[in-house]
């Protein structure tokens, strides 16, 4: 059972802290991002891990990511056995933190790591998960802002989770919070949506985000539909509802309609209205059934998915932060529900997550 109290504010010097960074294609931005990462972690006084994910990437980033690892002993990194998409990536990462803190940021540097020591004096107050709020969106068009709003409205209106608007995966997670999403195992991951789903003492910090650093956004409409469309029947069955209702309006209207014509008939003598009312009529009628049937569709999709059970992600390598007198792991081909083997120095060499 999770407990429920919350924690007192705690000396940063006594904690480590480990930071997720999911990273795809970002060869470009990557050694910039790690510098000024470096930078903000080396001015606390926490020890720290920076573990990097990489999610199948086509280009030199693991290369980049093993570079920093040969220069740098507080980071980690695990790669992929294929491209699962960024939610699971984050979902890999935050499997392996050791940290008693835990931050999420992407490596595009849109979100500024220079914010770091404000997320965590907003913690020791006491909130489990400190979240980053976009006053600004710099760099995207206003297609991309308006259909952001529009579906954080929507999202709002047809769910009983509160996901505040205009935040990213950019945040702060207490050690309880990590482990809590660690047991949300579900394969259609909405992560923004279950940040919020866990509850759990938390608090915005507003900030401006910039335009990417290099290269360019991995994310085309066609990805951004079909996440929201995650996010959406992951929190929701308003639209299964939403077909009950109209099937229900529609069948009282024709009813209605029916009626209305036999009346006519008998007192009025006025013939049938004639093929073209009727083709319209039947026409609508087959597109609203073929759209639920859709929406059904989508349900019974991930249902069947969830079904198979299968391993959330495997991984193809893990190398671990160089601690003094502890060895780097690396494993291949590991499953992600593995229980974790006890380490050195009391800490965990996971293959790839928490046991089931």
């Amino acid at each position: 059972m999770v407990e429920t109290t919350q924690q007192p504010a705690i000396d940063t010097s006594a904690l480590t802290l480990s930071v997720v960074v999911p990273v795809y294609n970002e060869y470009e931005v990557l050694p910039e991002f790690h510098r000024r990462l470096q930078t903000v972690l080396r001015a606390c006084s926490a020890d720290y891990e920076i573990l990097y994910v990489n999610d199948g990437s086509s280009d030199p980033s693991l290369a980049i990511i093993q570079g920093l690892h040969s220069q740098d002993p507080h980071i980690a990194w695990i790669d992929l056995s294929r491209n699962f998409g960024k939610e699971i990536a984050l979902t890999a990462g935050l499997d392996h933190t050791h940290g008693d803190v835990v931050i999420v940021i992407d490596a595009d540097l849109q979100d500024p790591p220079e914010l770091i020591p404000e997320l965590l004096a907003v913690w020791q107050q006491g909130y489990d998960v400190v979240y980053a709020k976009r006053s600004e969106r710099q760099g995207e068009t206003w297609l991309k802002r308006a259909t952001a709003r529009g579906f954080y409205y929507l999202m709002g209106k047809l769910t009983h989770t509160h996901i505040p608007q205009n935040t990213g995966d950019y945040r702060l997670l207490s050690r309880r919070a990590v482990d809590a999403l660690g047991r949300l195992r579900e394969h259609h991951r909405f992560m923004k949506g279950l940040f919020a789903w866990i509850g759990f003492p938390q608090k915005e910090v507003v900030y401006q985000r910039h335009p990417r650093h290099a290269g360019a956004t991995k994310w085309n409409y066609w990805k951004l539909w079909n996440f929201a469309l995650d996010g959406l029947t992951s929190f929701s069955t308003l639209p299964l509802k939403l077909a009950s209702y109209l099937g229900f309006i529609l069948a009282l209207c024709a009813f209605l309609f029916g009626a209305w014509i036999i009346v006519k008939t008998l007192f009025f003598g006025e013939p049938v209205p004639g093929y073209p009312s009727l083709m319209v009529v039947i026409l609508f009628l087959g597109g609203v059934q073929l759209l639920f049937i859709g929406v059904l569709g989508e349900y019974l999709g991930r249902m069947f998915d969830e079904t198979k059970q299968r391993p959330l992600y495997f991984i193809n390598a893990y190398q671990r932060r160089s601690v003094s007198g502890c060895t780097p792991i690396n494993t291949s081909s590991a499953m992600s529900r593995l229980p974790s083997a006890v380490g050195c120095n009391g800490t965990k060499n996971s293959a790839a997550g928490p046991p089931p």
